[in-house]
């Protein structure tokens, strides 16, 4: 199969934009209790974990190259973890919590881990996920970017990075339109916001894989960054869904711990449908 990057990407954003619309719908429709969120939590974080490792830092260091890539990219991975977790603490923004039977004991426990409902804004629950979905974007841009004209168009570029994102933002949409719905906000001014909210994951993609060639010949040096912020990004993330439950809940530990190593071993495994080479320099 060959399928080039401006393609791809195009049917990658589409995807995440429909998957997060029908999050943001999901509260309507289906029921969700505290194990089932817990296990798609722990299934994502996982695969986010082994996205930043097994494909967005490797990424990052072929492309840079030499003997200092390791360095360069690593300081970026610490710079994107950091700046996560400044978000984080800044918006407190990744709470997902939907089943109303456990509100109150997850209230009591995550006090301080995650905040509550009645004592957030949705304004800044969406403020905190814009920006961290535009990241992802760039994610997405950067990792099919670095491939444009290093390698043949063969099997799916970035799939690891796409499923990853696509998997995550359906919680992040339900975020919003949960809290929003606590709020005593309308039905309209939800579907605007969850309208709103899908757009930007895509959004960021394109304006980064389009426009980082105003970059030059410094090109391949700002896509490799991009890739290593974004996995410091991807790691804060997973381990700020995951570390609290650990801490907090011993319940369903085995079926937790499965499904973050189920994680993990799809993105491992996910390498065998991108190019082969690459993760080889330019």
């Amino acid at each position: 199969m060959s399928v080039s990057p401006t393609l791809l990407l195009s049917l990658y954003c589409l995807a995440i934009a429909g998957f997060s619309l029908l999050g943001g719908l999901l509260p309507n429709w289906v029921r969700m209790t505290h194990t089932r969120t817990q296990l798609i939590m722990s299934f994502v974080s996982g695969l986010m974990l082994g996205v930043a490792f097994y494909h967005l830092l490797p990424h990052s260091m072929a492309l840079l190259g030499g003997a200092h890539a390791a360095d360069v990219s690593v300081w970026w991975v610490m710079i994107g973890l950091i700046t996560m977790l400044l978000l984080l603490r800044m918006f407190h923004f990744h709470q997902h919590d939907f089943s109303h039977e456990e509100h109150v004991h997850h209230e009591h426990h995550h006090e301080h881990a995650h905040g509550t409902v009645h004592s957030l804004s949705w304004v800044g629950i969406a403020l905190g996920l814009g920006v961290h979905t535009l990241i992802d974007g760039v994610a997405l841009g950067a990792v099919l970017q670095g491939m444009v004209g290093g390698h043949g168009m063969a099997g799916l570029l970035g799939v690891g990075v796409f499923l990853a994102i696509l998997l995550h933002k359906p919680l992040d949409a339900m975020s919003i339109v949960t809290v929003m719905e606590a709020g005593g906000w309308s039905a309209a001014a939800r579907r605007r916001a969850n309208v709103l909210f899908a757009l930007m994951c895509p959004l960021g993609a394109l304006l980064f894989y389009f426009g980082v060639d105003v970059l030059g010949e410094a090109r391949h040096h700002g896509v490799a960054i991009a890739l290593a912020f974004s996995a410091g990004a991807f790691i804060c993330i997973a381990l700020s869904d995951l570390l609290p439950e650990v801490h907090f809940h011993s319940h369903d530990r085995l079926k937790l711990t499965l499904a973050f190593i189920a994680g993990i071993a799809l993105a491992y495994g996910i390498g065998s449908l991108e190019p082969a080479g690459a993760h080889l320099a330019h």
